[in-house]
């Protein structure tokens, strides 16, 4: 039997990404549309409705539009958007946050792909929130840097234009107003009362992402060591395919000549968890490939585990 799969959105970033993690699968079937019909109601009705999995690669309003005119009750809806990340009735597609979250995936048609810097932070932070290590009460703080591509199709070309500006050529932080859209899922789904103040940047590299979380171990519950938390965080991942917390203390091998590489996962759908510091103070840095484990490659994985193949079918770890 194969599963056949519509792309809505397909000419962007991320449904490109996923298109090239599903051509070539024996197991699916590409559903595509005529290209002058993509925005057209009924073309994309037919589209959405004849599929066994949809991907929704598109922007909040137009996700929420193709989820209104999908009236197959069989077709599995996966939102690559923000629109429903935050939806109590929608599973959201990090299953490596615990055996509920695996489950609520594999048994929902309505499934909410991750946001790049939201899911490295919930990887983060999440399993130290339930562990008690960290109260849910307290106000994090976390530092993002990603490569350009994360900003889509406008924000590739700018930086990838011959006449590129020089105000391109250094990092940019963004989102300075501190509302930026991530903030209700990184909030909700690292198990937090209050949202975390984000920095994130944007730097003149195409892809790969770090998002890094400083800890003052004596302000956290029982003062836990830099072991625990470590510990903490190796244990929670532990059998994980896609998340590999790295040893701790292992410069030679975490680092490049004391230097985190915040490429090293591009291509795969790895993320990558390293626990640093010393006896006062701990750093958390979570990489992944923001268009890999943050987009596409999380939205396949999650589709992988519905249909209840191998989980990393298409995938790079």
């Amino acid at each position: 039997m194969k599963f056949k799969v519509f792309v809505d959105g397909s000419e962007g970033t991320t449904g490109l990404q996923i298109h090239e993690r599903l051509v070539g699968r024996s197991e699916l079937e590409l559903i595509t549309i005529d290209p002058a019909k993509r925005k057209d109601p009924a073309a994309k009705a037919t589209c959405l409705n004849a599929a066994d999995v949809v991907f929704l690669c598109l922007p909040d309003e137009a996700a929420r539009e193709s989820v209104a005119l999908v009236t197959n009750p069989a077709t599995i809806v996966i939102d690559a958007s923000t629109a429903h990340r935050t939806d109590p009735t929608w599973a959201y597609g990090l299953p490596e946050l615990g055996a509920d979250w695996r489950a609520k995936i594999a048994t929902s048609n309505r499934i909410a792909n991750i946001g790049c810097h939201a899911g490295a932070f919930i990887l983060a932070v999440r399993p130290l929130v339930q562990a008690g290590v960290i109260h849910a009460d307290r106000v994090l703080s976390c530092f993002s840097l990603t490569g350009y591509s994360g900003g889509g199709k406008k924000m590739i070309a700018a930086y990838e234009a011959t006449d590129r500006p020089a105000t391109l050529q250094s990092p940019r932080p963004y989102a300075l107003g501190l509302t930026h859209k991530h903030l209700p899922e990184m909030r909700q789904h690292a198990g937090l009362v209050y949202p975390p103040i984000f920095n994130p940047v944007v730097a003149a590299y195409r892809q790969g992402l770090s998002v890094s979380v400083p800890l003052d171990l004596a302000q956290l519950l029982g003062s836990p060591s830099l072991a625990l938390v470590h510990a903490t965080l190796a244990t929670a991942y532990q059998g994980q395919t896609f998340v590999k917390v790295l040893p701790l203390g292992d410069d030679a091998a975490n680092l490049d000549g004391g230097f985190l590489d915040v490429q090293a996962c591009n291509g795969t759908n790895r993320a990558d968890v390293l626990v640093t510091g010393n006896d006062q103070q701990a750093l958390v840095i979570v990489r992944i490939d923001n268009l890999g484990k943050g987009a596409s490659g999380s939205a396949v994985q999650c589709m992988n585990i519905r249909l209840g193949l191998a989980e990393d079918a298409g995938l790079i770890v």
